[in-house]
């Protein structure tokens, strides 16, 4: 498995960095993990086609994790894509997703297209199968209208667990146990914001996660400030990790 981070920051773009988007190679498919508001640049400027992604794994529903989808459909409708392509969140996910087309591209979810968009909802610890790889979701904490998931992504071998936005919870240590790469997000580096977590917190429950490789992203200007003190592998947009 390849894993690209395309885009490795917060909400706000802090550092310059894109809003949340990794993507997920294996032989036979790609997909996205979580696809925020600027992904779409960010495919591009990696030189990503976004008609070559299979399938959209959303964490949760908040707008830097989900916020792209209506331009990657819509670029993809332009583009004239023929090959399906399957997006799986959180219950809610196909309204939330037709929602936020209405509101950014009025009627464009009632548009017939020449590929078909397929939804799946994700229940918590229940494996899918979706473009080829076996996802398997957690339920953490972090409120945003549906329940938020941890994602195991695993094909053949090979796992790598995605924190997406979350305070503690120990369904992190399910999540992250055994993975070839654990992705984690560590918005703050000592101080608590609820719903998130920090490095300090996550660094005092290192032991428990048992992943081979835990990356950082997800960071806050305070993180980023200090990048010298960290120690474990911090995220960037383009950083390519083979696992």
């Amino acid at each position: 498995m390849r894993v690209t981070f395309v885009g490795s920051g917060d909400a706000f773009g802090t550092g310059g960095r894109f809003q949340t988007c990794i993507l997920v190679e294996t032989g036979a498919s790609r997909a996205l993990l979580d696809c925020g508001a600027s992904s779409l640049i960010a495919m591009k400027r990696l030189g990503i086609d976004p008609l070559d992604i299979d399938a959209v794994l959303l964490t949760h529903l908040h707008g830097d994790h989900f916020g792209g989808l209506p331009f990657l459909i819509l670029d993809a409708q332009f583009r004239r894509r023929t090959h399906p392509l399957v997006v799986a969140g959180p219950s809610s996910v196909e309204p939330r997703v037709r929602d936020a087309m209405e509101v950014l591209f009025p009627g464009s979810s009632q548009v017939a297209r020449r590929f078909p968009v397929s939804y799946v909802e994700l229940e918590d610890r229940r494996a899918v199968t979706i473009a080829g790889v076996s996802v398997t979701p957690y339920e953490v904490v972090h409120p945003s209208g549906a329940p938020p998931l941890a994602l195991r992504v695993s094909a053949g071998d090979k796992v790598v667990a995605y924190s997406g936005d979350t305070e503690w919870t120990n369904a992190l240590r399910e999540a992250a146990r055994g993975a070839d790469l654990f992705i984690c997000e560590a918005y703050g580096f000592d101080k608590a914001v609820k719903y998130h977590l920090d490095y300090t917190t996550l660094m005092a429950h290192r032991d428990e996660l048992a992943c081979k490789q835990l990356v950082l992203t997800h960071m806050s200007p305070q993180m980023l400030d200090h990048a010298g003190d960290v120690k474990a592998r911090c995220a960037h947009d383009g950083l390519t990790i083979d696992v």
